[in-house]
This record gives structure tokens, sequence and C-alpha cells, in this order.
């Protein structure tokens, strides 16, 4: 089947007005850029601006007159560095589609292939993990489609799903979301619009699932591991009329004055953007080589308060009658707790142990009448139990002394039980999950069995007991499986410490694997200090 130019108008119009219903959603995961809080906001008013053009076309209008309104709509209506880049897709789009007569298998290809083309040339720095990886992705999809012959409804079903996928990959790819348990925000509103034209085109339900296909990235686009957020205060977008501009004169002078920088259009209408804390010396360049007007100015550090001051208000309104705090190092571990019902993950562990007040102030923020406290370290106990004698909330501990031994603890929480009924079924839950643990030796001393240990053995740690003494990170992981008997064990984790990289910790994995077959493997990142290496048997 394929889908003609009234569909495709009516299936724009549903998936703006999908968009603007959802924008607070996107905005909430705004971290990147900058923590500002309006890309959600910023994509719908875009598109809004798209669909109000399109309408003002009289009925009959050509392919070509509404390509021309779909491009002219973006760019007059981008607002902010995701709507700008939101843009620009749309014009690719609109490019590529050029003129077919109707939307097939085929024009989804070539149209997406051109809007990849056109954002990322919009984009002078490309960053993984963010809304040209989700649509670099889709691309992709588009294109195996093609090559596969692909109905038109079964691309679009696929290169939907795709596009949550790499939604949902967005975190490994840029450390700042993983940091703050985020996926992209531009991304996600990429695939929310992606999802809602898609079904408004087929009069299906949102989020079809289909499988995805694979591959391997087309586009180079470089990853971020520093990123400490902008340094400038102020967002600049405004339009310019010029028939003398030259774009690639105007890149170079925006990043002098800031980050973030674009300038698309042609002559003679421009959309420029920039984060710059001197707004006057934009504004004076471009009123020299042309008109300007639409001009917007935002306080980013003012947006970003206002967006932490309505995350914590929506926090605060959520009580319930049960919370849970748990101590656990890694963002890797705190995402998995909070996923499995953790209110509040205060950062500690072996090194770094929580005070009283730290605990205290946690039970307080998991807004509940009670709280269950899963300290995951021996040396926390005795300051979790303080927190219990001093905490105006009543609560209690389930005294796991690892972060496995938390998960484990959590899979028999039951929320709607009572504080002394969880407490039972969560310390029997964990009772038979031992901990293994390596890392390096700080200094010379010796194993449980006295044997000798030089400062910077990797050494295994069995329940807390130097078990095992050894050269390598995967030495010392096997060996101290032997010891605890994985043969037989049904279920192992297995949880990739910060130095651990991805493709030594795939491998032990595998080596694993082999050596027990049989063993049920989770392996998951869990981002910890000074353990490379966690893990747990049952």
């Amino acid at each position: 089947m394929s889908y003609h130019s009234k569909d495709i108008i009516n299936a724009i119009a549903t998936a703006s007005q999908v968009l603007t219903a959802r924008k607070e959603e996107v905005n909430r995961l705004n971290v990147f850029p900058v923590p500002d809080g309006d890309t959600g906001t910023n994509m719908s008013l875009t598109i809004e601006t798209v669909v109000e053009n399109v309408m003002k076309l009289p009925a009959g209008a050509g392919s070509a007159a509404i390509r021309r309104a779909v491009t002219q709509g973006a760019l007059m209506g981008a607002r902010g560095n995701s709507g700008v880049i939101t843009s620009q897709i749309l014009r690719g789009f609109c490019e590529g589609y050029g003129d077919a007569t109707s939307l097939n298998t085929e024009a989804l290809d070539t149209a997406f292939a051109r809007a990849e083309e056109v954002a990322f040339q919009a984009v002078r720095k490309a960053v993984e993990g963010t809304i040209l990886t989700v649509l670099r992705d889709s691309a992709r999809a588009a294109h195996e489609a093609a090559k596969n012959g692909m109905k038109t409804d079964e691309t679009l079903k696929y290169i939907v799903s795709e596009a949550y996928e790499s939604v949902n990959r967005t975190p490994d790819l840029l450390p700042v979301l993983k940091e703050n348990n985020v996926v992209d925000s531009g991304g996600f509103g990429l695939a929310i619009f992606f999802d809602a034209f898609a079904s408004a085109l087929m009069g299906l339900e949102l989020s079809a699932e289909v499988p995805a296909l694979r591959g391997e990235p087309k586009v180079e686009i470089e990853n971020i591991n520093d990123w400490e957020g902008s340094e400038y205060r102020y967002c600049n977008e405004f339009l310019v009329d010029s028939e003398t501009l030259d774009k690639e004169d105007a890149l170079r002078f925006l990043s002098t004055m800031g980050d973030c920088e674009l300038c698309v259009g042609d002559a003679p209408r421009f959309k420029v953007h920039v984060h710059s804390n001197t707004p006057n010396l934009v504004l004076a360049y471009f009123l020299e080589r042309g008109q300007i007007f639409e001009v917007h100015i935002h306080n980013m550090d003012l947006q970003s308060i206002e967006r932490n001051e309505k995350l914590e208000a929506e926090r605060v309104a959520t009580h319930k009658p049960l919370g849970v705090v748990a101590v656990a190092a890694g963002s890797g571990n705190a995402a998995i707790l909070e996923s499995l019902g953790v209110d509040v993950v205060v950062t500690g562990g072996q090194t770094m142990n929580p005070s009283t007040k730290d605990i205290v102030d946690a039970v307080k923020r998991a807004n509940a009448d009670e709280v269950i406290i899963l300290p995951n370290n021996k040396n926390i106990i005795m300051a979790s139990q303080s927190a219990k004698d001093v905490s105006d909330i009543p609560c209690d501990i389930v005294p796991t002394v690892s972060v496995p031994q938390g998960f484990s603890a959590l899979f028999g929480y039951n929320p709607n039980g009572t504080l002394a009924e969880n407490i039972e079924s969560m310390t029997e839950a964990f009772s038979e999950v031992h901990t293994g643990e390596v890392t390096q030796a700080i200094k010379d001393a010796k194993d449980a069995h006295g044997n000798a240990i030089a400062a910077g053995d990797t050494i295994g740690l069995i329940d807390d007991s130097i078990e095992s003494i050894g050269r390598s990170v995967e030495d010392v992981t096997l060996d101290i499986l032997e010891k605890m008997e994985a043969e037989d064990a049904d279920d192992l984790m297995i949880l990739a410490g910060e130095d651990m990289d991805d493709e030594r910790f795939d491998a032990l994995v595998a080596r694993i694997q082999e050596q027990y077959e049989d063993l049920e493997i989770d392996a998951q990142r869990g981002e910890q200090p000074l353990y490379p290496i966690v893990l747990s048997v049952e």
C-alpha cells in the first residue's frame, strides 16, 4: 500500500497533536546539550508551525506546494537547538521525497537518506546518543526495508521500532544521559513523531511492536565522554533576511561566540541558533548582513532551575505508603535498583560510606509513610541502623551486604505489603545469594589462607573473604566462580565496573558461558568504581 498527499498532511497534523500532548514527557528528559527542559516544547512548536503553514494551502495543492509549505513552516517555526535540527530533518524529507507521486518504501528510503544528509550538514559537531543518532538508525532501517523488498506498512512499522530501539541505546552512547538515568529527549521526541505519523497513516495505535534489524552506523559522529554542561547562559535564535549572507562564514563566527551553533536555510531566509554569553555581538554581526526578526533570547540558567523545581514538585507530589532507599556506587547499579522499585539511591560503597544524615535525608526524599533501607555493604549497616533510630519516618533495614544481594532482596518486595512483611520476605529473598568481587590490592597483605599478596595484585573476594590472587581480572573471576561452585548454581549476575570496557567484559562473559554452559548469565554494566567485576551466584 502507498499513501498520497492528503494522507500525509493528515498524518503530519495528527503527529503534531501527539507530540504537543507529550511535550512535557520529553521536556523532563532534557539534560543535553543543556538541562533547560524545553526540547519537547521546541520540537512541538516547530511542527505546529509546519501544520499551520500546510493548512493555509488551497484544496488540491500539489506535492511541490506541500513540500514548500513544510520546509518554510519548519524554518520559520524552528525553536531551540532541537527545533532547528527538526526543521532540517523535515527539509531533508521533502527534498528526498522529490516528485514521488505517493509515499511507499522506495520514497521512504530516499526521503530518510536525504533527511539524514541535510541534518548532519546543519550540525558542525555531531554528537553520538542524540536526535541525530535516532535519525541515522531510522534511515538505516528505511534502507534495509527497501533492500529487502518490504511493503510500505511493514517499512513504517520497522522504522518506528528501530527509532525506539535507538532511543533506548542513547544512554550507552552519551554518558550524561546515563548519569541522569534518562534517554535523549530529542531522540525520544523524534521517535514519538515517527510513531504518531506512521500510526496515523495506517490507522493503528502507537508503538507497534516489530523486530528491528541491526547494522553498522553509516555516519561517523563523535562520542562525548567528558561533557560537563554548557558554559554559556543565553540561547539565541532568530530569522535573518539576507541575499549576501555566507553560511560558512556565519558558522565560523558563531563558533567564536559560543556553542550549539546552527545557521540553516538559503537566501534570502536563514535561521540562526547559538548558545552565547554575548547576544549583543551575535545580533550585531547579522544586522550588518541583513535584517533580523522573530528574535528569541532565553536565559538557560533560569530554565534549568525551573525544570529542576518542576521535577522536584512532581516527585514530592507522589506520596505513597511504603518506600525503598538503597545505597550503591555506580550509575548502572543505581539504574538497576531504580528499575526494581527503589525510590532513592544514596551514592556510597566500600570506600565512600554515606553518613547517617545522608541516609536520613534519603528516607525523607522517598516521600513515604514507611521506608525500607538496603545498605548493600556491611560497613553501611551501622549508619543505616543509626538512621533508623533517629528518623522521624518509621523505617527498617534489610541487612544486605552487597549490591547483588540488594537486587535479589527487591524480588521479594511487595509495595502493597506492610513494612514488617517486606523486611521478612526481602531478607529471605537474598539469603542464598553469595557475592564475588574482583579488585586490586593496594598494599602487601595475606589472603584468607595465609598466602602472600603484593600491592598491585588482582584479588578476588567471596563474601568479603580474600580467596583468590592472580595477574588478571579475567583469571581471578573464573577462579572465584570455581570456588563458589558455579557449576552447581542456576543463575549468575555479573556487573562490569567503570574501568572494565565493553570489549573485555563481553569476552569475559563469553569465557564464563563456554565453561558453564548451563548457567543463566545476566550481564550488566554496574559502573562501580574500584571493582572491575562484581558478581553473585544463586
